[in-house]
């Protein structure tokens, strides 16, 4: 079969971590594809109550990723779409343990269940730009085959390794099977509700000083679109997965309409942690090294591959603007509280000079 052919569209396909909004949104879209006989949508935790009309024509198991193993026997699953990925640590689940336990250890679950199911011809795995990491010494831009220069601070960054070494393992083990792997650019768009779109919703937005990196993003609905394809099509082996063009960091906030705050890189944590108490939620490594360093991918393979193009960085992020414009006033009290923080970048700033001369 040639990369594209959908002659050998899947029968039965299990979906995990339906349970939260690409996942679900991913499962609903593959149900509704005629070509495909029957969506199992796996996940250990019931839907989000919001997300039950969408999944009216997904079947739901409750089941967590160490017993996937008998469902991909007893069902003959040929495809397995593994979107069960946490990106923030969560107190109320265990943390960065937590995080780490769903991630890597979740993944080679899945993974040792994939192995043993003979029917199985098909793996997708969401995976994340966050595989490159960050660094001072990065590329202009990164292709699928640039190795990281440095590992990555973060706890995502560094899970997103962990998972991508253990695939290219299956693909040794399992050669028969096509297995795709996606690199996702951070998720932007009218319904996107993630950590980088709360910063940018915030009205008193928290930046580097001396620093204004590259970022990428893609549109949530480009994202489901190749998430389908990949399903629907044959498309083995890894992809970036972004909108053409870039935002530097300024320009982002300057069209989100938003107050940017310059604060010395490592006063950042403190920032962040000022921004918490206000309300506009928190960061970690993983976005604080994007907001220093930045990221650009090429998408060269997966318009060649695929034949589809996402629409531009620029694009994703006007209609994210557009469907939040006017969601967050500045108060009179953020205002104070955005000059305490400028005045105290400043201080910062010159005692950083001083102690340099």
């Amino acid at each position: 079969m040639t990369p594209g052919d959908t002659s050998g569209a899947p029968g039965v396909v299990v979906v995990t971590g339906v349970g939260r909004w690409l996942g679900a949104h991913v499962a609903a879209r593959l149900a509704a594809d005629e070509r495909i006989e029957r969506v199992i949508g796996v996940d250990p935790a019931p839907p989000n109550p919001e997300l039950a009309d969408l999944l009216s024509d997904v079947e739901l198991i409750r089941l967590d990723l160490d017993s996937l193993g008998g469902l991909l026997l007893d069902l003959d699953v040929d495809t397995v779409v593994h979107l069960a990925l946490v990106t923030a640590p969560d107190p109320q689940q265990g943390g960065r343990a937590g995080m780490k336990e769903q991630n890597v250890i979740g993944t080679m679950q899945l993974l040792a269940a994939a192995q043993r199911a003979p029917r199985l011809r098909k793996l997708v795995v969401r995976s994340s730009t966050a595989a490159y990491g960050v660094s001072f010494r990065d590329p202009a831009v990164f292709t699928e085959e640039t190795e990281p220069r440095e590992v990555p601070r973060g706890g995502f960054g560094r899970d997103i390794l962990d998972i991508e070494g253990y695939v290219r393992g299956f693909r040794r083990r399992r050669p028969d099977v096509t297995a795709t792997v996606l690199r996702f650019a951070p998720f932007i768009g009218y319904a996107a509700d993630t950590t980088l779109t709360r910063y940018f919703s915030q009205p008193v937005v928290p930046t580097v000083f001396g620093r204004d990196p590259r970022l990428q993003f893609v549109h949530f609905d480009d994202a489901l679109e190749v998430l389908h394809r990949s399903v629907a099509e044959d498309h083995p082996g890894t992809y970036n997965v972004a909108g053409p063009g870039v935002l530097s960091l300024s320009q982002a906030i300057r069209r989100a309409g938003r107050v940017a705050v310059p604060v010395l890189e490592p006063g950042l944590a403190g920032v962040a942690a000022i921004a918490r108490s206000l309300g506009f939620g928190g960061y970690g490594l993983d976005q604080v090294d994007l907001f220093v360093h930045g990221r650009v991918v090429d998408t060269s393979r997966l318009e060649r591959e695929y034949g589809f193009t996402p629409r531009s960085t620029a694009a994703a992020f006007d209609d994210f603007i557009r469907a939040h414009h006017g969601g967050v006033v500045v108060t009179r009290d953020q205002l104070a509280a955005a000059e305490q923080l400028v005045l105290e970048s400043i201080r910062q700033v010159r005692s950083t000079v001083r102690e340099r001369s």
